[in-house]
């Protein structure tokens, strides 16, 4: 049988693919610099990064936040709440983040606004509040909420697979000293549990950079836009679709390290 590669000889593997990417990276940018159509594509689609980065952040953390809860609502002792985390988590895992974009920007936005206008009906009536329309509701913000929801299920299972991962002795030393639940969560599980939980979750805080791309189907000008409406207009797509993959590749490949970077920190800390 052939030797197995020691793991520190996987830990000291020097990053030669790192380098390559860089190097065409750099290419490419002198390419941009030097060619007035590519640097005219790539100013027409780099206004639409503001918009990603914007999608991504705001749907990410809104989707950590949600997909705690329903990770708390899973692990509660209550088989109500937690049969009621399972149902959001299998419904919304089943359900492409296409067609939930869909399903949230036509039908949940429309239900939602008759819903807000039927509970402040006597509010209206009386003079104090004024009904809103559904275009009020951007399409935009109709995007971050489907990314939310659509994330928020794949996030709770992550939360959950960390804080089941803690000893369950540790959390019963917790308890003989009188700690609340609240307080043995703070300062026994979750310190444990990020360890495990932070490696998927930034996996999926990359994944959802590429997802937010989804949101140029309903017309929001971020980089995937910008590079369809400049495309279709110009039928330069070689040029545009290039540039776009390109910014693409330096937001998830730059984010990806710095994650790394930070998950590596992680493990040095003390237990």
């Amino acid at each position: 049988m052939a030797p197995q590669p020691s793991l520190r000889h996987e830990k000291d593997d020097r990053p030669w693919w790192l380098a390559v990417l860089v190097l065409i990276g750099l290419i490419l940018a002198v390419v941009i610099v030097a060619n007035d159509i590519y640097a005219q594509v790539f100013r027409t689609v780099v206004n639409g990064a503001g918009i990603t980065v914007f999608v991504t952040l705001v749907a990410f953390m809104l989707a950590t936040v949600l997909g705690l809860g329903i990770a708390l609502l899973g692990l509660s002792d209550s088989i109500v709440l937690r049969q009621i985390a399972r149902f959001y988590i299998e419904i919304i895992r089943g359900i492409p983040i296409l067609v939930l974009l869909f399903y949230i920007a036509f039908v949940g936005a429309p239900g939602l606004v008759a819903a807000y206008n039927f509970i402040i009906t006597p509010l209206v009536q009386a003079g104090i509040a004024e009904p809103i329309l559904v275009r009020d509701l951007s399409l935009m913000w109709r995007a971050i909420i489907a990314l939310m929801i659509g994330y928020s299920s794949f996030i709770a299972e992550i939360f959950r697979a960390g804080f089941q991962s803690v000893d369950i002795g540790q959390i019963e030393a917790a308890k003989s000293l009188g700690l609340s639940r609240y307080r043995r969560f703070r300062l026994v599980v979750f310190p444990q549990a990020i360890r495990v939980i932070f490696p998927p979750l930034s996996n999926d805080f990359v994944s959802m950079v590429k997802d937010s791309s989804l949101v140029s189907v309903l017309g929001v000008a971020d980089i995937t836009q910008m590079g369809k409406v400049y495309a279709s207009g110009s039928f330069r797509f070689f040029e545009t679709y290039s540039i776009v993959t390109y910014i693409y590749l330096i937001l998830t490949i730059g984010l990806s390290l710095a994650l790394r970077r930070i998950e590596k920190k992680m493990k040095q800390m003390p237990r």
